[in-house]
């Protein structure tokens, strides 16, 4: 053979070679692409998990002493973040009236038995006790108020300080009801001051309303606001068959006057509402989905789409409550239409769990709505039936959906940017064992973009260091330190600081160990 020949044939042999190789390299890369995919889809590292924790007809808290007040919410807190919630949504609002203390609004009967009766201890104050009680399990606390209801069905025995008695004008009775007349424009702007107060002097996260707008209907009961609509809708240029559209624009007028009274008030402060699960149906128009039941364009008046579009809210949860394969309002169909609507809201996904549990569909539920792009997570249906374990849900979710702690979503509607790394990342002996210790600069305090939290991340020695893997999370606190365990085993660590919108900074890395 021939010099080149040989030449030749060396030379395709090492080409074959290479592809070999190369296409090996990219056989491994797409099958460990594919791996941390599946990993993400089963423990996904950021995933809203919240409960609502109701209070209108609840005898829970009723009577309770702001002692045992504490020690029922400790332990519920603790539960509930044992099954890796990461946040609360509390009803501190359920009749105009309040589970903190208000300035316009008088005590919750529902707290101690009477409205306007104060709590045994002056000083004491639920909200604020919640709030720091859920800060110190790193859960965010949003605070649950419902807008328009003052009274529910039946009640009228209202405080002496209630505002239905300075003003009856701004209010109607509807199905039993008393009510906010969304119409009357002195009623938005006594909403707006209620939360103008709380996030003025509370530290929420968010103020979170749900689907009570406009009064679910009744047959054959119209809703009594003729008067407003002729005071403030003719007025203002509507026609008689423009009823609701205007009623429509009410409400739209709150939620964008609550967005800009939070803005103004404490930017830091986000709005979620949970609305009816069905937007519209189809055959009302060509926003709407493949159901047949109540909607909240046509029925609540709630334009929850126009808000998400204007970004006059920060996160919408619809309430799936359905079943998947249920005749008028399909699970399947529903989380696929909300996905499908074009926003930089954060979308969320109401989950009622008793139904979900008595039909068997937790583990297809929690799958689709992971495997939807745009859902970011669930709010489960009330928090007391995780605390009951329906069903074994509790076992499920500590075991398997929520196997591995998650950050919440960044908030794509704050503004700010990422917090600085953290600096001087070190291990101290204490008369306790080892601890990590680092420092955080003092310039963020008050910003946007100020740590409120961290994120410690354990590898063992030759383990590629990921972030993004939520089995890699092995503390998250409120504290500038983390005890680690003492012995011989090598592991690295990685400490990113985290503001309050969940931007994540980039991680500060130290080994520890032979």
């Amino acid at each position: 053979m021939n010099p080149l020949s040989l030449s030749r044939r060396l030379l395709s042999g090492f080409c074959a070679a290479v592809r070999l190789t190369v296409f090996g390299l990219c056989l491994i890369s797409c099958v460990a692409s594919r791996q941390f995919k599946q990993e993400q889809m089963l423990s996904p590292k950021r995933e809203f998990r919240g409960a609502w924790i109701q209070t209108v007809f609840q005898d829970d808290y009723r009577n309770l002493t702001p002692a045992a007040f504490r020690s029922l919410m400790e332990e519920r807190l603790d539960r509930l973040r044992a099954c890796g919630l990461n946040a609360i949504l509390f009803q501190v609002r359920p009749e105009a009236d309040a589970f903190y203390r208000s300035p316009y609004e008088p005590w919750s009967r529902f707290l101690t038995g009477r409205q306007g009766v104060p709590p045994g201890e002056p000083d004491f104050d639920p909200m604020a006790f919640l709030i720091d009680a859920c800060h110190r399990r790193n859960m965010e606390f949003h605070a649950w108020l419902n807008p328009y209801r003052a009274g529910t069905t039946g009640f009228g025995e209202f405080a002496a300080s209630h505002v239905l008695h300075r003003h009856p004008e701004w209010f109607v009775r509807y199905n039993g009801q008393t009510l906010f007349d969304p119409g009357v424009p002195a009623c938005r702007f006594f909403i707006c001051r209620v939360v103008e107060d709380i996030v003025s002097r509370y530290d929420v996260d968010a103020i979170h309303m749900d689907d009570y707008f406009y009064p679910y209907p009744v047959a054959g009961q119209e809703f009594p606001d003729d008067r407003s609509f002729e005071c403030y809708g003719r007025s203002n240029g509507y026609k008689p068959g423009e009823r609701d559209k205007w009623r429509r624009e009410n409400v739209n007028q709150l939620i964008w006057m609550l967005r800009q009274t939070i803005r103004d008030t404490n930017p830091r402060v986000r709005l979620g509402i949970s609305p009816f699960g069905i937007y519209r149906n189809e055959g009302k128009g060509r926003k709407g989905s493949r159901t047949g039941g109540l909607q909240n364009y046509d029925d609540l008046y709630a334009d929850v789409l126009l808000w998400m579009k204007k970004g006059w809210i920060d996160y919408c949860a619809p309430q799936l409550y359905w079943e998947i394969g249920h005749s008028q309002a399909d699970y399947e169909t529903l989380i696929r239409w909300w996905s499908e609507q074009k926003s930089k809201t954060s979308l969320y996904i109401g989950q009622d769990v008793a139904r979900t549990m008595k039909a068997g569909q937790l583990k297809e539920k929690m799958r689709q709505s992971r495997m939807e792009k745009r859902v970011q997570g669930n709010i489960f249906w009330p928090a007391n039936e995780l605390l009951w374990n329906n069903g074994g849900i509790a076992d499920s979710l500590k075991r398997l959906y929520h196997r591995y702690p998650a950050l919440i979503p960044a908030c794509a509607g704050q503004p700010g940017r990422k917090p600085d790394r953290i600096r001087r990342l070190r291990v101290e002996q204490t008369v306790r064992g080892h601890v990590l210790r680092w420092d955080v600069g003092a310039s963020h305090q008050g910003q946007l973009d100020e740590p409120v939290y961290f994120v410690i991340y354990r590898f063992r020695k030759g383990e590629k260091v990921n972030i993004e893997r939520s089995k890699a999370i092995y503390a998250i606190t409120r504290q500038p330190f983390c005890p680690i365990p003492d012995g011989n085993v090598s592991f690295r660590y990685a400490v990113t600081a985290v503001d309050r919108s969940h931007n994540e900074s980039k991680a500060r890395k130290i080994s520890v160990g032979k």
